[in-house]
């Protein structure tokens, strides 16, 4: 195929998947990294146009452009990556030393000492090394939970291996004078080049959208799993981790600690701090908790001012502790709102999911424990009975 059309194909589909990242970015502002990943196509454009208008420009002024557009777009496609995994991004004091070191050495090349081979070199130096880059930061937490993160990073690795080999194609052939290869191969090899360049732009630009997929369907599974007021599981999705680990302690014969607690006359200090002091002080509440958890327990908020929690690999014992220690916490740590401290005591109640039993069973359990708690004074904690009507342990809970 003649080289020019296949310049001008790829310069069109480079601007229809501009087109289409910028209609999904103006939708979706909150996608970290898109709109990086947007200009690093719009430049991959301006790198087609230039090698398009390069017969009527000076060839200096294109490869000036040329050589900056596909360096940065490859730079920006970095950033967006770490942007997107939620690292810090390099100082661009690095990119702008490399992007100078590269252009500058590829009008050495052009006008000092003519080498089209050493240009290529150092093209596909800067864009090669910073799209192994991405690849080795998007290839992260793991393939079978993340698939769409490693199909990019290989697609945008294998890419990047490319340009970095792409200067042995000039080798294959008898070298002119100049260092300017056979002009058969060179006009093979330009077309096998803009033909790979054509792929990688198609599949990189379904690479965006597919990652733009992914954090849009990780942000409804968060609205639909999270209560968005103390960013703990909701009533419904705590419940589901929970008859899942009741499954696993099934066929390990273990059984699982529930906790439940309610912040002692939440309703007064709604009604005496209002309703925001009341929201700052669940989040305080919540901060609390997790200080007394491990990473592999598990919380929920059941309702209002209603939260539960389950305790894997934990016997009947830890549970207390835990409860006690939460319940000891919250006492002599009042919540802070407004620059006035909160008094807060809460009453919990334990109970012991054992084999074959429910999630809703061992919830109703532990809830009528923590009315218990109630009943009895509040601030401390109930232990119910075992499956069966066997009573548990007693343990010295005070106020």
């Amino acid at each position: 195929m003649h080289s020019p059309t296949l310049i001008l194909l790829a310069a069109l589909l480079t601007a229809l998947v501009t087109t289409v990242l910028y209609a999904v970015w103006s939708f979706n502002k909150n996608i970290p990294g898109l709109r990086l990943w947007v200009l690093s196509f719009l430049l991959g454009s301006v790198f087609s146009v230039s090698l398009l208008v390069r017969d009527w420009v000076p060839q200096v002024v294109a490869v000036v452009i040329s050589q900056s557009a596909v360096s940065l777009a490859a730079y920006l496609c970095l950033m967006a990556s770490r942007m997107y995994m939620g690292r810090r991004p390099f100082s661009h004091i690095y990119a702008v030393v490399g992007i100078g070191v590269v252009v500058a050495s590829s009008v050495y090349f052009t006008v000092v000492q003519p080498h089209l081979g050493m240009r290529f070199v150092f093209a596909g130096l800067g864009a090669g090394v910073c799209f192994l880059l991405t690849a080795h930061t998007l290839a992260d937490g793991g393939a079978r939970r993340v698939p769409a993160r490693y199909l990019f990073a290989m697609v945008v690795g294998l890419h990047g291996l490319f340009l970095l080999l792409r200067p042995v194609l000039f080798k294959l052939g008898a070298v002119a004078p100049g260092g300017l290869p056979d002009a058969s191969l060179a006009s093979r090899v330009s077309q096998f080049v803009v033909l790979e360049s054509i792929v990688a732009v198609v599949l990189l630009g379904f690479g965006a959208l597919i990652l733009a997929n992914e954090f849009i369907t990780s942000e409804l599974r968060h609205l639909a799993e999270v209560d968005p007021l103390t960013n703990v599981f909701n009533r419904r999705a705590f419940l589901t981790l929970l008859d899942k680990a009741i499954s696993a302690a099934q066929r390990t014969k273990t059984d699982v600690p529930v906790l439940v607690m309610d912040l002692d006359h939440f309703k007064n200090i709604n009604d005496t701090w209002g309703h925001g002091a009341g929201d700052d002080v669940l989040r305080h509440f919540v901060m609390l908790a997790h200080r007394c958890l491990r990473k592999e327990d598990v919380m929920g908020r059941l309702g209002g001012e209603e939260f539960a929690i389950f305790l894997p690999n934990a016997s009947a014992g830890g549970a207390l502790a835990v409860a006690e220690r939460l319940r000891a916490l919250v006492e002599t740590q009042p919540a802070v709102t407004g620059q006035r401290p909160i008094p807060l005591t809460v009453s919990v109640g334990v109970t012991l999911c054992a084999h074959a039993d429910s999630a809703g069973a061992a919830l109703k359990r532990a809830d009528e424990a923590m009315y218990l708690a109630k009943e009895r004074g509040r601030n401390r904690v109930e232990v119910s009975e075992q499956p069966g009507g066997a009573p548990a342990a007693p343990v010295a809970t005070a106020a």
